[in-house]
């Protein structure tokens, strides 16, 4: 009922002309969002992932751009082998825009008690837990690495910079 109000006043606004093309009939309809579990949600939460804290595609996998055509890699879903496409440039911004939130949206939303104005509620909870954060204790730093053939802790020189995509 949600998704049908909600649609039916973007279309109002938004598309009028759209809207009168739709028979009046379905609006009081009943619609049935048929929403059913499919495993235990790793697939989408590993694919959700990845647009958390980064973009789905990264410059470092377009491998050629010759005008007319970009070949990328891509991890294949099912065998997990690196595999490449050739699209033309306009199939592959096509492919690439599907990725881009509209305007307004945001890539992560939290909300209830865990939303940033809900710090009371959180706080509640924590009390009701009788929860007191641990101690930090920093992490004992690991040894170098020793060099392989005298056996002497190796020393970082410097950090070479990354070439740029071939």
């Amino acid at each position: 009922m949600r998704l049908r109000t909600r649609l039916k006043q973007a279309l109002q606004q938004d598309h009028p002309q759209l809207f009168l093309q739709i028979p009046r009939q379905v609006w009081s309809m009943d619609w049935v969002a048929d929403v059913q579990p499919v495993g235990r949600g790793e697939s989408a939460l590993k694919y959700l992932a990845a647009y958390v804290y980064r973009i789905a595609f990264s410059a470092e996998r377009i491998l050629s751009d010759d005008g007319q055509f970009i070949t990328f890699s891509y991890r294949h879903r099912q065998s997990a082998s690196l595999r490449t496409v050739r699209l033309p440039a306009e199939r592959f911004l096509h492919r690439f825009l599907q990725h881009v939130l509209p305007r307004g949206f945001q890539r992560v939303r939290s909300f209830g008690w865990l939303s940033a104005a809900a710090k009371t509620k959180w706080q509640r909870i924590l009390a009701l837990l009788d929860w007191k954060q641990p101690q930090l204790t920093p992490p004992t730093p690991s040894p170098p690495p020793l060099c392989p053939c005298c056996h002497i802790p190796m020393k970082l020189v410097g950090l070479l910079p990354r070439p740029p995509p071939s």
